[in-house]
């Protein structure tokens, strides 16, 4: 589903689960989820969706709608491309990045 996508690898000791943000450059959101990883040195890789095509950004929201049974809505954080987290909340992240 990501073969043809250009993520952004951020480097990190916490590296248990493999995580996936898909989010927007202009979310405040986005920003604390992608700062909170960065501080807890949480390994994971991302995406700015509004920073690619239309076709290829309007495909990848139906195909996580579908494989995840979610509203796709920003930050979009999937873990081991099992489990899927809407928006950001502090809690829920720590919980499932393993800081709880």
């Amino acid at each position: 589903m990501y073969e043809d996508i250009n993520f952004i690898e951020e480097d990190g000791k916490n590296a248990d689960n493999n995580l996936t943000v898909f989010a927007l450059s202009t979310c405040g959101f986005c920003r604390r989820g992608l700062n909170f990883l960065r501080e807890n040195e949480v390994k994971f890789r991302y995406i700015y969706i509004d920073k690619i095509e239309f076709e290829k950004k309007s495909k990848l929201k139906k195909d996580l709608e579908k494989k995840f049974n979610k509203r796709v809505a920003f930050p979009f954080l999937v873990c081991n491309d099992e489990k899927a987290l809407v928006g950001f909340v502090k809690s829920d992240w720590e919980e499932i990045c393993g800081l709880s």
